[in-house]
């Protein structure tokens, strides 16, 4: 009840019992190291023009990774979760218990999966564990994330995005002898594991997180500026022979995400020579084997106001586009054309990026008249607009 109706303040309002947990001031407050959305310079990285003028202008940040030097950054020193980006290195804490296991290629996959929750997404996940540990399972409740037709499904866990990797962390724990009570805690024994795996790729051994947070699923996510995420997306490619993750995500791409999904689009796009993973508010990671770069090149990009397929998707067709795969285009926008900005890629690809396209032959120019409106206003406009007719009988 607001202090309005009540005459009393509210329970969470400043100095009350209960508003320990919740910020002090609406304005936010500023810590040291840690910039906020008002004071990120992002950087645009795509535009959608309507006949010639800009009317949306997608902003974020791209980092290039080779090896662990970051070769070219775009606003990449921003700080970001990364989120469900991250699940192909939070596999790399259990991948020994997993494989253990004797997984299917199927199973290691949906692990490492953000899936729609489609029937063969929800077989996958269950698969992981016997039935009697299923209510171990502390992923949300949800509902398939594309539903077709009139399709309706009551909330369950397995429908959540998250389940995969809930059900494969739940089925690793018990190999190793943790305790999986409490097992979405930073607190529970994995969680200094898998920062350590962070800290080995990163080749940081002191590196700690300014923040780690509860993600979307209940799982903890570690902050990281988006040029440390491309290091450690590049080091997928120099560790890709070193587990089953790489190999696992590329034999069942449509399990990592599903119909439509980016990450599926480009891991198929890839043909073996790439790993991409989608995280939630506007991420992509892209680990791509290049002679260009033989260390290994990780590429991330950012949206500033989170998430957009349809942006992302064009920033990671140009990006791609320079370095030989060819990523089909989204659907296209709605009487506007997508224009991408430059400074996504390093100067020596300029040229080529001028050569991938944002649109196709399926895809109209419906956001210009076919006529010279001035031309056509004077010619409607004259003293006699009918004078170009014939007479009547003639």
């Amino acid at each position: 009840m607001s202090e309005g109706d009540s005459g009393r303040p509210s329970s969470v309002a400043p100095g009350r019992p209960g508003s320990a947990i919740y910020p002090t001031n609406p304005l936010g407050e500023q810590h040291d190291g840690i910039a906020t959305g008002r004071d990120v310079e992002w950087e645009p990285l795509v535009d959608f023009r309507r006949m010639d003028v800009s009317e949306n202008t997608i902003h974020g940040a791209i980092a290039w990774a080779h090896g662990t030097e970051i070769v070219h950054s775009f606003g990449g020193n921003v700080l970001v979760y990364g989120r469900s980006m991250m699940k192909p290195l939070m596999m790399k804490t259990f991948q020994e218990a997993l494989a253990a296991e004797g997984l299917s290629w199927e199973q290691r996959a949906i692990a490492c999966s953000s899936h729609n929750g489609d029937t063969e997404h929800v077989a996958a996940a269950q698969s992981l564990l016997s039935e009697s540990e299923w209510g171990l399972m502390q992923c949300p409740l949800d509902v398939p994330l594309i539903q077709f037709g009139r399709q309706v499904r009551r909330p369950r866990r397995w429908f959540h995005t998250c389940s995969g990797e809930h059900a494969a962390m739940l089925k690793a724990l018990r190999r190793m002898g943790i305790n999986r009570a409490g097992y979405t805690l930073p607190s529970a024994p994995w969680f200094p594991m898998y920062l350590d795996v962070l800290r080995r790729i990163m080749d940081k051994p002191d590196w700690e997180p300014q923040r780690v947070a509860k993600d979307g699923c209940g799982l903890p996510t570690v902050s990281n500026t988006v040029d440390e995420l491309a290091v450690m997306f590049a080091g997928l490619v120099r560790e890709k022979d070193d587990d089953w993750i790489w190999e696992s995500m590329n034999r069942h791409p449509d399990l990592v995400g599903g119909f439509n999904r980016l990450d599926s689009t480009c891991l198929k796009a890839g043909r073996g020579k790439l790993l991409a993973k989608e995280g939630a508010d506007g991420l992509l990671g892209l680990s791509i084997i290049h002679p260009d770069w033989p260390k290994g090149l990780g590429i991330v990009i950012k949206i500033a106001h989170g998430w957009n397929s349809q942006a992302t998707w064009y920033v990671a067709r140009a990006v791609l586009g320079v370095l030989g795969i060819r990523l089909r285009n989204p659907y296209p926008l709605h009487r506007q054309k997508a224009f991408i900005v430059p400074g996504i890629v390093p100067q020596q690809y300029l040229e080529e990026l001028e050569s991938v396209v944002t649109w196709d032959e399926w895809d109209p120019d419906r956001d210009r008249f076919t006529l010279d409106w001035k031309e056509y206003t004077s010619a409607m406009t004259r003293s006699d607009p009918f004078a170009n007719e014939s007479a009547e009988g003639s």
